[in-house]
């Protein structure tokens, strides 16, 4: 017996391994291609982030509500989609701020203003507006649901309308490109670059997934409660996309793309995934009446979460003690999640 579960700790260890090499390399090319379809269809990245890329990371979040729909686990979906929000913003943007600091303070040698380093980009105006109206969905939405208390499938069905109303609007949108006009070949490249785009994201759901079922794996080894691993591993499961994505693309430069991809996976989360938990049920004949106060928990961290982070982005600046302030808001919400406060 001892033998066996040895052997199951050293391969969730190799696969957790494999795992991490597969992100790295699926992000890189998430993020190459993705800059090209930018540049090409004059989206702009942060679209590209906002539309692309982050429905490919959200496949995670979208996957769980179509199972827990089907399956009359609901709740689980809304909790999931809710809490993924809250690390997105906090997590995400609180350890870029921080590993951005401490990569140019290595690079500059401690020179005098790297406190002031801010890593929100210079945003086009189309762009903004594309940050600011994902923002404000994702901050009014659960607030309503608060409201009414009880979440019906007509509240999914507005939620997934939103979602196709907005993303078809988005696509309209063009900005002029950074680089010049693009050549006939460049475009006629594009569906590859797309694709290749998708490819990466999805190279990057998929690893993400074997890393978290090798953590949980290695986590029952040890003998650790399956509600800790729940509301842990697996919640923060669901962001790893995000997280290794967007990481990665603030280390490189390219935050108008982080950018998108977090609030645009934010603004998913609260129309789409939740539209579809909500709307899904009532097509097999089992419709849900969700009661939100269950989630009010969940509701106020995210209302909190993104109420900061629109002050942040009204002063143009987020350094590293305002990573510091979102990395605190995470570490209190884990703490009276699990019942610390």
């Amino acid at each position: 017996m001892a033998e066996l579960l040895l052997t199951d700790f050293v391969i969730n260890i190799i696969v957790i391994a494999v795992s991490f090499v597969l992100l790295n390399w699926a992000s890189n090319l998430a993020i190459k291609n993705a800059l090209k379809v930018s540049d090409i269809t004059q989206l702009g990245k942060t679209a590209v982030g906002f539309s692309m890329i982050a429905f490919s990371t959200s496949l995670p979040e979208l996957t769980v509500a179509f199972i827990a729909a089907l399956s009359g686990g609901a709740a689980l979906s809304v909790g999931n989609a809710l809490g993924s929000n809250i690390v997105n913003i906090s997590v995400i943007i609180g350890l870029a701020a921080i590993l951005v600091y401490i990569k140019s303070r290595r690079k500059q040698n401690g020179l005098n203003g790297l406190k002031e380093l801010n890593v929100i980009p210079a945003f086009a105006k189309s762009e903004l507006s594309s940050i600011h109206f994902g923002l404000f969905v994702s901050s009014v939405i659960p607030m309503v649901l608060i409201y009414i208390k009880t979440a019906t499938w007509i509240i999914g069905l507005v939620l997934i309308s939103i979602f196709v109303v907005y993303m078809y609007q988005l696509s309209k949108v063009r900005i002029p490109q950074e680089n010049g006009i693009a050549t006939p070949e460049e475009k006629s490249r594009l569906k590859r670059y797309v694709l290749f785009t998708i490819a990466g994201a999805f190279g990057v759901v998929v690893s993400a997934y074997f890393l978290v079922e090798s953590a949980v794996g290695i986590a029952q080894t040890v003998g650790i409660p399956q509600t800790v691993i729940g509301a842990t591993i697996i919640a923060f499961g669901t962001s790893l996309p995000e997280l290794t994505l967007d990481l990665k693309a603030f280390l490189k430069g390219h935050s108008a793309l982080a950018f998108g991809d977090i609030i645009g996976s934010s603004f998913i989360n609260i129309t789409l995934i939740l539209g579809v938990t909500l709307f899904v049920p009532a097509l097999i004949g089992s419709s849900v009446n969700m009661d939100m106060s269950v989630f009010q928990n969940l509701i106020v961290f995210s209302i909190i979460t993104n109420l900061f982070f629109w002050y942040f982005l009204s002063r143009e600046r987020i350094s590293w003690q305002e990573g510091a302030v979102f990395l605190f808001i995470y570490g209190l919400f884990l703490a009276t999640t699990l019942g610390f406060v």
